[in-house]
């Protein structure tokens, strides 16, 4: 066991603070504090004007300033500290600094995982969780440093070993793996996040092509992290081939849809036929693409219901996209009139009422058509055409059936009833819809039935 290197420290700082030369480190830390603060402040307004002149996008500096602060007065203290060091003790520096570093740390990851897991300004409770786990660790490590505890952890961990098979590895091997690979995968997926936001900013590149470069950025991100970090904390990566063979096993077996959407995902996206914004209609899935990913495709309906539909499912079965090559679509709505109207006049009234309607294209103008002599009057129909398909289309339809019904109305054109006669036959008795008996003459063939209360 060391000895203890709290109880030493503290002995030298308790020692500095009978000194009077201690003002110069308390000095030299709040000069430290308030000249990273102001830094920070200076960097970000720097960045943000940046931005606002150029347009040039800055890599989440704005998001960055929590960490900023602390990592600027980490710097200036490790600075400062060899030069005050040729004039006196600096016990109270070296106790600054792993603890400034260790809110930095926590600071760092907070960055991180907000940037990849809560993009969208939405935060789970899971991630605020593991925030704090993550937060509990790095104090935890930081009291292990004080204390002077970490190097007999260190040898704890190094001299117990765990057989693998042929291999026999350390468990401190086997931790420096699983944090090298988390260390390395957050600053991938970051990366990756990064890129993808840079990528959808480009409005020259078509819309999937930008997704496609973004996943596929991200996947060679997260591959080389794995990678180079295994390779950093000694792990033979010929190991691996053993998870290969099991993992190709498995998609042979039972992961050949989930395989088939991936790949489905990355088909979609190259061959464009559906972009992000376009109103599409998959089996029984009507509604407007919000997202592609490589795995499934969000549909939000005009009723604010999201659907999740498989890739797999756009490249087997037929799709309707109703903006692919143009965004225009005509939509119909059907009105019957009285024979006695004069037909060439009602069809312009029809066509100038469709077209007061404010969605209705004027580039397309309405038209009205006589569709066929029906049993009660003229069937017509007026079709019209709009430009924002994702607006939904019973609204529009809804206000133009208004504009065609008050059209009708201020020129007394008469929308004729729905006519029906029903006759009841009984061996030549006829009876009407009004219940008169008319005289046939013929008499029923058997006399109807009187029904007498039972006693």
């Amino acid at each position: 066991m060391t000895p203890n290197f709290l109880s030493g420290l503290f002995l030298d700082v308790w020692s500095d603070l009978h000194q009077p030369a201690v003002f110069w480190q308390v000095a030299t830390i709040a000069c430290c504090l308030i000249a990273g603060w102001l830094l920070a402040r200076l960097m970000r307004a720097s960045f943000s004007s940046t931005q606002s002149e150029t347009g040039i996008v800055h890599l989440g500096v704005a998001s960055f300033s929590r960490v900023l602060t602390p990592l600027l007065i980490l710097l200036l203290i490790l600075i400062a500290r060899p030069l005050l060091a040729h004039y006196q003790h600096i016990n109270l520096l070296r106790l600054a600094i792993p603890l400034v570093a260790a809110f930095m740390l926590i600071r760092l990851s907070f960055y991180l995982l907000r940037r990849i897991f809560a993009n969208r300004g939405m935060v789970s409770s899971g991630l605020i969780a593991f925030e704090k786990f993550i937060a509990i660790v790095i104090w935890l490590g930081f009291a292990l440093y004080i204390t002077g505890l970490w190097p007999d952890l260190v040898d704890g961990l190094a001299s117990t070993i765990i057989p693998f098979g042929r291999y026999k590895v350390s468990l401190l091997t086997i931790l420096q793996a699983i944090a090298s690979v988390a260390v390395t995968l957050m600053f991938a997926l970051w990366a990756g996040a990064l890129l993808e936001q840079r990528l959808m900013r480009l409005d020259s590149v078509h819309s999937s092509l930008r997704v496609v470069m973004a996943r596929m950025a991200r996947a060679l991100f997260v591959l080389i992290a794995v990678l180079l970090s295994l390779s950093l904390v000694g792990i033979d990566l010929t190991v691996l081939s053993v998870f290969g063979g099991a993992l190709g096993v498995g998609l042979g077996l039972g992961l050949q849809r989930i395989v088939g959407s991936y790949v489905s995902g990355f088909v979609i996206l190259l061959e464009r036929s559906m972009a992000i914004g376009d109103m599409v209609t998959v089996d029984k899935y009507y509604g407007q693409v919000t997202r592609i990913n490589t795995r499934y495709t969000i549909l939000r309906g005009l009723d604010g219901i999201e659907s999740v539909i498989p890739n797999e499912l756009f490249v087997s079965g037929p799709v309707q996209n109703y903006s692919l090559t143009d965004r225009a679509l005509r939509l119909a709505t059907h009105v019957s009139i009285s024979y006695d109207s004069n037909l060439e006049q009602v069809l312009p009234l029809l066509e100038a009422a469709a077209a007061t309607v404010g969605r209705v294209s004027t580039t397309l103008p309405p038209s009205a058509q006589l569709v066929k002599f029906g049993a009660d009057g003229l069937d017509l129909e007026i079709g019209f055409w709009i430009a924002d398909p994702e607006s939904g289309r019973a609204n529009v339809v809804s206000n133009v059936n208004r504009a065609i019904w008050h059209a009708l109305q201020s020129n007394n054109v008469k929308v004729p009833y729905n006519q029906r006669e029903i006759r009841i036959l009984n061996d030549g008795l006829v009876i009407k819809a009004d219940g008169e008996v008319p005289p046939t003459g013929i008499e029923p063939s058997q006399p109807p039935i009187s029904q007498e209360p039972r006693t």
